[in-house]
């Protein structure tokens, strides 16, 4: 067991969920409206970086942040305790918050930001890209690569299908998620990747079965992709 990377993922993971509820709220917005500026409590936010990464309660919210910053935690811990101290926990470490986010942005209003998904698959590709030349690392950076075009396609492809049951933004994701699956071998991205629609259909089931939605009630898709893509760090290899 790798206990100081487990404990300082942990640390990190709180820091980066209290300042998560800011930016959650500014971007909880329809595709055609702008990012809010004010606060629930009315308050303007500040301006610059800080109206964006803050403490939970200029967002009017006092324990809003402990809530992200448990579920932030509890996630890196985990990742961490998987992955021990390689290259590649780094770039976990900084996705695991982006997907909190992502996360509730979707579950409040139904859309995944570009400004969000695209800096992503980028960003995640362009990291471990870094990470396949450090010593100790454990994946394939041409694989992460090729996973991400399989898994942005397939989901183009059920877009194109079914555009009202897999939405653009879905696709979008969808490379981020194949980086991460993909890194540690195709039978991740096949086990990723069914256990992002299991958990999809499971949850529809309940909700139907409880009545809190029906046959045509849309269902946020992006926090099942980014649960399958944990299959990546977590599975065993």
């Amino acid at each position: 067991m790798h206990v100081y990377p487990i404990a300082a993922a942990a640390v990190w993971g709180t820091v980066a969920g209290l300042a998560l509820p800011r930016p959650a709220h500014r971007l909880s917005v329809g595709p055609d409206d702008p990012r809010r500026t004010r606060c629930p409590a009315d308050r303007p936010y500040p301006r610059g970086w800080r109206g964006w990464w803050g403490p939970a309660r200029n967002a009017g919210d006092p324990a809003g942040g402990w809530r992200y910053a448990l579920v932030t935690a509890a996630v890196c811990a985990l990742v961490a305790a998987r992955t021990g101290a390689r290259p590649e926990l780094a770039v976990w470490l900084l996705l695991v918050p982006l997907g909190v986010l992502l996360a509730r942005v979707d579950l409040t209003v139904l859309r995944l930001p570009d400004v969000l998904t695209l800096p992503a698959a980028a960003g995640t590709a362009a990291l471990l890209g870094v990470a396949a030349l450090l010593p100790g690392h454990d994946g394939s950076w041409p694989r992460a690569l090729l996973g991400a075009a399989a898994l942005g396609l397939f989901y183009l492809v059920l877009h194109l299908v079914n555009p009202d049951g897999m939405g653009f933004g879905d696709v979008k994701l969808a490379p981020t998620a194949g980086l991460v699956l993909a890194w540690y071998g195709w039978g991740t991205v096949a086990v990723g990747t069914f256990a992002a629609f299991a958990l999809g259909a499971v949850t529809g089931l309940v909700l139907l079965a409880a009545r809190r939605a029906g046959r045509r009630t849309p269902l946020p898709f992006g926090p099942f992709i980014l649960a399958g893509a944990l299959a990546g760090p977590l599975l065993p290899s």
